[in-house]
């Protein structure tokens, strides 16, 4: 448990997490600050805010389950696999977001589908993604919940509540710049924090010779890369997924992309991120693929075995900073999906609702703290109810995970030139069809590789059977257009 020192060091920690985010205020000067900082962020923020943007709480809990049960397979089907996907993603989707921004002045990932598919399909993504985005944030309360309940002792129903209201209460401070500078400070102390353990355990073990040794103990199964259930087909069906999610399905990952000044600085910003997820998740998740043998039985306790590697190996009084740094890490995420899923209601849900309303731009930040409190209540109801869609693990991978790709599919394909003929019928067959396999699929005995993967997979497929069949139609000018500006073509007159 934490000593006095730790709890010092936590309560700094959390002035300095305001002070971040009225740092942030201050920086705010319009609504294009607030969403996108003003499209001049430069790209080693952005790409250590991209990188940081998927360490939450879920990963010392949730994959740490996985991490201790299954072994080294995680770094091949998340880690790795997102970096291969952002480095495609680099040449084929990044450079794309920011052209459109800088273009077309936008400051919402949706607010381009109006002229590429229609207003339907624009309203359907939208309110698809708003949905998504109540059970991964919903996640994200638990996982810190487990966190504090592992390290301080509290209940996980105090737990949500605490880190809801934490969260909350930042959120009304800073905005887009306020999330760029927690996550760098982020990836400063988790590089710190996460180098002590590594060493720590190093240590443990009296050096590499000795930890090899015992790594040699483990179950032959977790130190096999593909490790069931997470087999080569779970691997390539979940990075699809992948794909789509951190080249901007996740819409606040596309907000990274987009507040970059240029499409040169976004390419620079994925592949920054992507070299990060090669080499840091080795040495963050080391200590916990060794744990088996440091920890032996915990079983259903397995979540907690983060939390007791930082209890056993991290000193007083960086002990609670770790604390703080993976629940700032996880309240800054939640802050940067509720800019994002504020940026897209106030920009393109609510002036199609209420057009006369929602004209004056002084409206817009006022609607979006009132969207933030309601999107924020909704999901701590669906967080105290976790138990309901399968807990951690199964808010994120197998409802997050299984139900984004068939939203995000248009969203990200509609930006290339292979897919401009692609429309409307198109957009929301691919979006129907794979909710119907996620569907069918939560009733059937499929394996759990096409549980996850499978909705994503029949929308590509879906996706690119209609880019066959569309061939030759003729496409609209203003898709033309706008393709042809994503893809940094100028049209001659």
């Amino acid at each position: 448990m934490m000593s006095p020192l730790d709890f010092i060091a936590l309560c700094i920690y959390a002035v300095l997490l305001i002070s971040i985010g009225i740092w942030g205020y201050s920086k705010v000067k319009n609504a294009n600050d607030f969403y996108i900082g003003g499209g001049k962020v430069p790209w080693w923020l952005s790409g250590v805010s991209h990188h940081v943007s998927g360490y939450s709480a879920v990963i010392f809990t949730g994959y740490a389950t996985i991490a201790y049960r299954n072994g080294i397979s995680i770094y091949f089907w998340w880690a790795l696999s997102i970096a291969l996907m952002l480095i495609l993603g680099s040449y084929l989707i990044a450079p794309r977001w920011a052209r459109l921004r800088k273009e077309l002045n936008i400051q919402s990932p949706t607010t381009y589908l109006a002229t590429r598919y229609g207003l339907p399909t624009q309203q359907l993504i939208a309110w698809s993604g708003v949905l998504l985005k109540l059970l991964d944030v919903a996640a994200k309360w638990v996982a810190i919940a487990v966190i504090l309940k592992a390290f301080v002792g509290i209940d996980l129903t105090t737990g949500i509540l605490i880190g809801s209201s934490i969260s909350l209460l930042y959120i009304s401070f800073g905005g887009f710049w306020a999330d760029l500078a927690n996550d760098f400070f982020q990836f400063i102390l988790q590089l710190v924090a996460g180098l002590v353990m590594f060493f720590a355990v190093l240590n443990h073990f009296e050096g590499w010779g000795g930890f090899v040794e015992a790594w040699q103990t483990l179950p032959a199964a977790n130190r096999n890369p593909l490790n069931e259930p997470y087999d080569i087909w779970y691997t390539i069906f979940f990075a699809i997924v992948l794909f789509m999610s951190y080249n901007g399905g996740t819409w606040n990952l596309a907000m990274r992309f987009m507040a970059s000044p240029d499409a040169r600085s976004a390419q620079k910003t994925a592949r920054l991120s992507a070299i990060l997820y090669i080499i840091w998740p080795v040495i963050l998740f080391m200590p916990m693929w060794i744990s088996p043998v440091i920890f032996p039985g915990l079983g259903d306790e397995a979540g907690t075995v983060y939390a007791l590697l930082a209890e056993k190996f991290i000193p007083a009084g960086l002990y609670g900073l770790v604390l703080g740094g993976m629940i700032a890490a996880t309240l800054t995420m939640t802050a940067s999906d509720t800019n994002a899923i504020s940026a897209v209601i106030t920009q393109d849900v609510l002036p199609v609702l209420f057009p006369k309303k929602f004209e004056r731009k002084s409206t817009t930040l006022k609607a979006a703290r009132i969207t933030t409190a309601l999107f924020m209540a909704v999901t701590i109801v669906i967080a105290l109810n976790h138990e309901s869609f399968g807990g951690i693990i199964g808010l994120i991978i197998t409802w997050f995970g299984a139900l984004l790709g068939p939203s995000a599919m248009p969203l990200l394909l509609g930006l290339l030139p292979i897919y401009k003929k692609c429309d409307q019928t198109a957009a929301i067959t691919t979006m129907i069809v794979g909710f119907a396999v996620f569907a069918l699929f939560k009733f059937l005995p499929v394996p759990y590789s096409l549980a996850v993967g499978g909705p994503s997979l029949a929308s590509l497929f879906t996706f690119s059977l209609f880019a066959v069949l569309n061939r030759n139609k003729t496409c609209r000018p203003e898709v033309e257009q706008l393709v042809n500006t994503a893809s940094g073509i100028s049209l001659k007159s």
